[in-house]
């Protein structure tokens, strides 16, 4: 099916793409801000960043996007490419989740990534290319996401974590090596054009559900503590000092019992979207090479 450009490769989706694409027998070009050698006789580091020129590319037939919207439609109105290669992106469920938010932070990042997804169909369009942008929910898995995994780190650190059985919202946490998946089947079997969906991951389970479930893969003791939504709030000047922890804002705070669930029935339909339940284990939160 010809050669791949993935942006992002050292992302989360990227550790699990890369090595999926190399594995079905394609050549890969990945884009890095940094000079890097590859191992694999198929892959060719590529260096620049999407706030730069492109580089000189070869025949591409796809481009996978794993990282941040932002830049990638003006880096595609300069990057020199065959109107067929078709753009696989990532966008965030964040556009929905956080565009009504408390935080005036959080509604500018949610409207900042609808008009990138915006402009990445507009630039696609004004050059005959096929487009899709996938939304995600909560991703995990590679050790890398800046949600569950520093949650994990702060338990097996201090071997203790809150439990919270009044966050009574609904969450489907997506694991990354799911979401590269996807991204091959929407490629190989060519559906999905000039679309968005939504991802969800294979379970729809309580915030505080999914807080024990994450407590007990650990690999170590790890003591969950019973506290009410309301000591959380009145602690907040604490827990913003220890946000780098892992531990949620305010705003996220706020969202512990409210729903932050897709539909993702077409996704299922058109591409054979079967993504795993939430069941981790110690390895889950352990950081996955790139040592492609």
């Amino acid at each position: 099916m010809g050669a791949c450009l993935v942006l992002g490769a050292s992302g989360q989706i990227g550790r699990f793409l890369v090595p999926a694409l190399l594995d079905d027998g394609h050549e890969v070009h990945a884009l890095s801000r940094i000079a890097r050698s590859a191992r694999h006789p198929r892959l060719r580091w590529l260096q620049g960043d999407l706030h730069a020129s492109a580089p000189d590319l070869p025949d591409i037939s796809v481009v996978f996007s794993l990282g941040p919207l932002d830049g990638l439609a003006r880096w595609l109105a300069s990057a020199r490419l065959d109107a067929r290669a078709r753009v696989i992106a990532f966008g965030s469920m964040s556009v929905d989740s956080k565009r009504d938010s408390a935080d005036a932070g959080e509604r500018v990042l949610a409207a900042r990534l609808l008009e990138a997804e915006r402009a990445v169909a507009v630039v696609c369009a004004a050059q005959s290319r096929a487009w899709t942008v996938l939304r995600p929910t909560l991703i995990y898995g590679a050790g890398l996401d800046r949600s569950l995994t520093p949650i994990a780190r702060l338990g097996r650190r201090w071997h203790v974590l809150p439990a919270l059985p009044a966050a009574s919202g609904l969450r489907q946490p997506v694991h990354a090596a799911d979401l590269a998946e996807a991204c091959l089947a929407l490629w190989k079997r060519g559906v999905g054009q000039d679309r968005t969906y939504a991802l969800g991951g294979g379970e729809r389970l309580a915030f505080a559900t999914m807080l024990a479930r994450l407590r007990a893969s650990l690999g170590v003791p790890c003591l969950g503590i019973p506290l009410p939504l309301r000591a959380l709030d009145v602690a907040w000047p604490l827990w913003g000092r220890l946000r780098s922890g892992g531990l949620p804002g305010r705003a996220a705070l706020t969202r512990l019992r409210q729903d932050l669930i897709t539909d993702d029935a077409e996704a299922r339909a058109d591409f054979g979207w079967s993504p795993r339940g939430f069941a981790p284990q110690p390895g889950t939160w352990d950081e996955v090479p790139d040592e492609y």
